[in-house]
């Protein structure tokens, strides 16, 4: 069954798999020790902390191990911000940032420091100009991911680090997504990484903060990895961790235009194949192996079950989850569809004929979820009025946007059909589709319940 969610989470790489078990067998002992077992578990430590700090770009001295990429984002975070509690309480963040950094940028907050938010274009890139200008003189942190894990689209990480540089902020970058293809360029200030994204085992984070950054982790102090990431190092795990890094960054150049090419027939062929179908983000400055599209009139976790069924792992940044009704913040900030999203991220090895193979079932699958959502065929023959009023309320993404391609064909050119919903997809769904059918969002009014978005025909 071909896997396109490596953005979640990579298959565990074969290397890894054999520095694993090796390990287990010579990395059990306590490495803080002096007799031989605890030596040679401290060899296999500083040696999988060599490599991973050459993979970064950054000293030995200057890498932690964390027990996850969450946890390495929290801890540095936090421990930037306290490290220069003197200079201020500010912490500049993009819209589109993992949720581990938004999360503590609202703890943060809570806490009573500032957190200001920069916004994205429409492919979910930063301009440098406007996160320069967000840095003010009680700066404490400035955070920018290196590349969007829905979207793809790669941040302009040195233009920023330059400006952050120039304000005397120091930065961090989040690398996750984009570490297994290369070091983060720019003059970043701390950076976090997760094993699990480029075939490493679960379980294993990387901290990386430059000597010269004020740090002061947070929390109890521990004697273990400089005291930024208490608790007993997984030995086994962080030499697999370090092994599937090098052995992915060897193949990353190859790999990465290998990859490129099949991702680039699944954004020519996508809207080609399925109409009113959106390919988002960056088509050039964005990860070789992940791309995501939105489709019109349907709900994005029964197109992943459709897709599940037909054999294709898939994941979705839409807002129509049984998990939350929210909209996916990234495509919000972005400005684009947030529903019948799907997110295909291919893990090293994809062969070629998979990627075939899905663009012959998908067309199928969103057919037929389109069909059990009684999504809109053209119109003919219907009685136009000047205005009509479309009642959503209490129905759910996609519904109030079916309803309203339906109701379009009512009204003449120039009618305007008004669209009653309280969900909250609708206020970025709506104008959405008024761009991609090319119709006239009037805008959003108040209303008894919910809002009253007001679309105009234009043809």
């Amino acid at each position: 069954m071909p896997y396109f969610d490596a953005a979640s989470s990579a298959p565990l790489h074969p290397v890894a798999r054999q520095a694993l078990q090796a390990s287990l067998d010579e990395g059990w002992a306590d490495p803080s020790r002096l007799y031989r077992e605890g030596r040679r578990a401290r060899l296999l430590l500083d040696a999988a902390r060599e490599a991973a700090a050459d993979a970064v770009g950054c000293r030995p001295d200057e890498l932690v191990f964390t027990p996850s990429g969450t946890r390495a984002v929290h801890s540095g975070i936090a421990g930037a911000l306290a490290g220069r509690r003197r200079v201020g309480s500010r912490l500049v963040v993009s819209a589109v940032e993992h949720s581990s950094v938004l999360h503590s940028a609202a703890a943060h907050r809570e806490q009573g420091g500032s957190v200001t938010e920069v916004p994205v274009d429409r492919t979910g890139r930063v301009a440098p100009a406007a996160y320069a200008q967000a840095l003010g003189e009680d700066t404490a942190l400035a955070c920018l991911q290196s590349a969007n894990h829905e979207v793809g689209t790669e941040q302009p990480i040195a233009e920023v680090a330059a400006a952050c540089q120039v304000a005397g902020v120091p930065l961090l970058v989040d690398a996750a997504q984009s570490l297994p293809w290369g070091p983060v360029e720019g003059g970043w200030s701390l950076l976090t990484a997760s094993a699990h994204k480029w075939g490493g085992p679960a379980g294993v984070g990387l901290l990386a903060v430059r000597k010269g950054v004020r740090f002061a982790p947070q929390g109890p102090a521990d004697e273990r990895e400089s005291g930024r990431a208490p608790g007993f190092e997984n030995i086994p795990a962080i030499v697999a961790a370090a092994a599937a890094l090098r052995a992915v960054r060897a193949e990353a150049a190859q790999e990465a235009l290998r990859l490129r090419e099949l991702t680039e027939r699944i954004r020519a062929r996508v809207p080609e194949l399925v109409p009113d179908c959106e390919v988002v983000g960056d088509p050039e400055r964005r990860l070789p192996h992940l791309l995501t599209f939105s489709c019109l009139y349907v709900d994005g976790e029964t197109l992943l079950h459709e897709l599940d069924v037909a054999g294709f792992s898939v994941s979705s940044g839409s807002s129509c989850t049984s998990s939350t009704l929210t909209p996916s913040h990234v495509l919000k900030a972005m400005g684009v569809l947030t529903e019948g999203n799907v997110r295909v991220s291919l893990p090293t090895g994809t062969p070629s004929d998979d990627v075939d193979r899905f663009l012959r079932v998908l067309p199928e699958a969103v057919s037929s979820v389109r069909e059990k959502l009684g999504a809109p065929d053209a119109a003919a023959g219907r009685t136009k009025t000047g205005s009509l009023v479309v009642d959503s309320l209490g129905k759910r993404c996609p519904i109030p946007v079916i309803e309203l391609a339906k109701a379009i064909g009512d009204v003449p050119v120039g009618g305007t059909v008004t669209v009653l919903s309280d969900d909250e997809a609708a206020r970025l769904d709506i104008p959405a589709w008024c761009e991609m059918r090319g119709q006239e969002y009037v805008g959003e009014e108040p209303a008894d319940r919910g809002s009253a978005y007001v679309v105009r025909r234009l043809s």
